[in-house]
């Protein structure tokens, strides 16, 4: 596999013990290139509430808990709506325009190892997802004693 010519590529030389995560952004950047990852559907925000605390909100109208996935497979977190037959709507003559989608789709977010997932919930046609950084405490700031 090609390394995509990038800035984390140069800044390779001034990093110990950055490879995977450089690694990672490679991987995301030849996805973004083959096409592999679908920009439009569905619309998400990715907020940060505090210093260790994010939620992401996916838009999922017209889904209900029971149809979506959430999967947190290695550093990925994934969103898809599940597999079903095509279910024949009884109030489905009434509806002249259908503009609200329930297509397939399959959302992906990279997650820092320190990042945990607390919960997600689908609350008014928004799927919000709480997300909250675990600081061990090996990673904490600390003062080294000068022998």
């Amino acid at each position: 596999m090609t390394k995509n010519l990038s800035i984390w590529n140069s800044l390779r030389p001034y990093s110990v013990g950055f490879d995977s995560i450089f690694d990672e952004f490679d991987r995301m950047l030849d996805s973004v290139d083959r096409g592999q990852i679908n920009a439009n559907y569905p619309p998400y925000n990715i907020k940060k509430i505090s210093e260790n605390e994010y939620i992401i909100e996916v838009a999922l109208a017209g889904f209900a808990k029971e149809d979506i996935d959430v999967e947190l497979k290695d550093k990925t977190l994934i969103v898809r709506n599940k597999t079903k037959d095509k279910v024949v709507d009884s109030e489905s003559n009434d509806v002249i325009h259908k503009g609200i989608s329930t297509r397939q789709f399959e959302r992906a977010f990279t997650i820092a190892e320190d990042i945990k997932v607390k919960d997600a919930e689908l609350k008014n046609g928004l799927l919000l997802i709480n997300l909250e950084r675990i600081i061990p405490e090996e990673k904490k700031p600390r003062l080294i004693k000068v022998n």
